[in-house]
């Protein structure tokens, strides 16, 4: 008879070899979370479909192509989650959080659903570490959200990561430089992709994004908004650019990093790994998004965080072996009349602090030890 069923695709079982490779980066999240301060965050698998429309936004290809959506029983459109941010925002508000001293800092890892199309390093259920510093605009939590994250990865020790860097402007600078986006590429719309034809329409921001041969000559001469910020803009990008000096943490300046998600303004950054190469070289990322409150109907507040790629970092962390643990006593019974004893023994022994693997059924020594 046929299995009943399969792993579903772009889905993955973390078997008992890969857990010391998950338990380090879970680990390492927790103590650096702790050291700045952040207390973690759990929100429900499944949000209002709406959330995730009014956060990242209809142009996104989140909302586009990529969201788990269906209808309960109730007749509500119901989404797993694609992404943490907006859903903790919904809880800072729901739970009253708002009301405590600012910035509230807040972390959380967990699995997030994509309709993806699989490849190495990008599935459809993944694992995301995550921080958000909510509730105070200053650019130096730009600069902590940033360090946190960088310090994860050093206390994983994994070297190759790289800092990109760029502002997007926000709601005073980011209009004008949209429609001066939209005259550079309008007369050369019919030399565009497809898909980044109608990201013309919604977005052109999101033009940047495009990994498509096609688009790239058009995309490297284009204006970039980091040369078109207000004033505000441009001072708070000096301001985390000089922080990330002083904590002496090295970044590329990136002009044509713009992220996938319609919520971020001002900062936004991503880490890279050399080793991974092409479109999927990204281990995590974040950014600032002041104006996410107000699009899901909160008062405006601002916002700073990353989400990292757990499951591409693991497949980084799995090329430096690691020894599985052994126990301190392996308890076998060479007599079926001394299990029991063997059994209550093992017993006795973990109860004293030891790691003990008892073996059931007499057999001869040599058999077990081979075993």
């Amino acid at each position: 008879m046929a299995p009943i069923a399969q792993r579903a695709r772009g889905t993955q079982d973390l078997l008992p070899q890969e857990q010391p490779y998950w338990e380090a980066m879970e680990a390492a999240a927790k103590d650096q979370a702790s050291r700045f301060g952040y207390q973690r965050i759990e929100t429900p698998i499944f949000e209002a479909t709406e959330l995730f429309v009014r956060g990242a936004g209809e142009g996104s290809d989140i909302v586009a192509k990529e969201m788990y959506t269906f209808t309960d029983r109730g007749n509500r459109s119901l989404t797993l989650r694609p992404e943490g941010t907006a859903p903790i925002v919904r809880a800072y508000f729901d739970a009253g959080l708002d009301q405590e001293p600012q910035p509230v800092r807040l972390y959380y890892m967990g699995q997030y659903f994509r309709y993806d199309r699989p490849q190495a390093g990008r599935f459809r259920e993944l694992h995301q570490f995550g921080i958000e510093a909510i509730g105070d605009g200053s650019p130096l939590l730009d600069v902590e959200a940033i360090a946190l994250g960088w310090n994860w990865f050093a206390a994983l020790e994994m070297a190759g990561v790289t800092l990109h860097l760029n502002s997007i402007g926000d709601e005073v600078c980011r209009p004008a430089y949209r429609e001066l986006l939209r005259e550079y590429y309008r007369p050369h719309l019919s030399n565009l992709s497809e898909e980044s034809r109608a990201r013309f329409e919604k977005n052109p921001l999101r033009l940047f994004d495009s990994k498509d041969p096609q688009d790239q000559p058009l995309k490297r001469e284009a204006p970039h908004i980091v040369d078109h910020l207000c004033a505000p803009c441009a001072e708070a990008f000096r301001v985390v650019r000089e922080g990330l000096a002083a904590e002496e943490i090295p970044y590329e300046l990136n002009p044509e990093l713009v992220r996938g998600l319609d919520y971020y303004t001002r900062t936004v950054f991503e880490y890279q790994h050399e080793s991974l190469g092409g479109a999927q070289n990204s281990v995590g990322g974040g950014g600032r998004y002041d104006g996410l409150a107000a699009a899901l109907g909160y008062r405006p507040t601002p916002g700073v965080g990353f989400a990292m790629g757990m499951d591409r970092t693991a497949i980084i962390l799995r090329r430096k072996p690691v020894t599985p643990p052994v126990p301190d006593v392996y308890a076998v019974a060479l007599e079926a009349r001394d299990e029991l004893y063997v059994f209550h023994l093992a017993a006795s022994l973990r109860a004293r602090g030891f790691r003990v693997v008892f073996d059931p059924g007499p057999a001869r020594l040599d058999a077990k030890l081979r075993k």
